[in-house]
């Protein structure tokens, strides 16, 4: 259900709105300037998101907790719900990510992802699939940890889709290990299923609109204990989605 948002909400979300807006344009502002000195390698790339993201977030109260630890190499594969989701793995740690092509014509994420590095996969071209491997197995080889989402699209959150197994090629070709996570939130004041997850027919400016309507948001990232290795792509997907959706379950448990 949409809410209707009184005055002094309305004056709040306009003004998240300008801090998110002055808050990029710092970022890349200081992207320029460092550009300026010369190429950027993947890890530096990755860094200046870090360090960006993480500003952009204590600036829009949004809350981040963690359970586990973030992996210091490798591939790292999570269930998906929001573009914000991006923001909040960043955040925790640099990271490269796997993003559908879409995602590069987005009012100002889109700029800011590609400058980070992103690799975007066009998912209408399935022989595209081959080339992002390339470019993934690349990064993995430069000691990157690599970011996932092999559900291909976002959701509401009810419950992990099955993961598509064509990306986890570059781990299974190099022999790096594949970590596991899943992302949550809390939305105060709100719905998460609504308000910050992106999904179904959603269209970016008039969520990004509820989603800093928000009185509080939280999110919250559990990562597996252990990470594994695979010789099949097929049995990585399968074997990752079991684990991310028990990661999930244990979660509603415990709520």
């Amino acid at each position: 259900m949409k809410r209707n948002l009184s005055f002094l909400d309305s004056i709040r979300t306009a003004w998240r709105l300008w801090v998110l807006l002055a808050t990029s344009s710092q970022a890349s502002a200081s992207f320029l300037v460092r550009r300026l000195r010369g190429s950027m390698t993947v890890q530096e790339r990755a860094q200046w998101l870090h360090r960006w993201c993480g500003v952009a977030l204590r600036r829009l109260h949004i809350d981040v907790t963690t359970e586990g630890h973030f992996p210091s190499r490798g591939l790292l594969v999570s269930n998906h719900l929001s573009y914000l989701d991006i923001l909040v793995f960043i955040a925790v740690s640099p990271c490269v990510f796997v993003s559908k092509k879409e995602v590069q014509s987005w009012p100002l994420y889109g700029a800011m992802a590609s400058m980070a590095g992103t690799l975007y996969i066009d998912r209408s071209r399935t022989s595209d699939a081959q080339r992002v491997s390339g470019e993934m197995a690349k990064a993995l080889a430069q000691g990157n940890v690599v970011v996932l989402f092999p559900e291909g699209t976002s959701s509401d959150g009810s419950t992990v889709l099955p993961f598509r197994p064509a990306l986890f090629e570059a781990a299974v070709a190099s022999g790096e290990r594949v970590w596991s996570a899943h992302i949550s939130y809390v939305a105060e004041g709100g719905s998460v299923e609504t308000e910050i997850c992106y999904w179904g027919g959603m269209t970016f400016l008039p969520h990004l609109w509820r989603l800093m309507s928000l009185r509080g948001i939280h999110a919250n990232v559990k990562f597996a204990d252990e990470s594994l290795q695979f010789e099949d792509r097929k049995i990585a997907a399968q074997t990752t989605q079991r684990v991310v959706s028990n990661l999930a379950t244990r979660l509603r448990m415990a709520n």
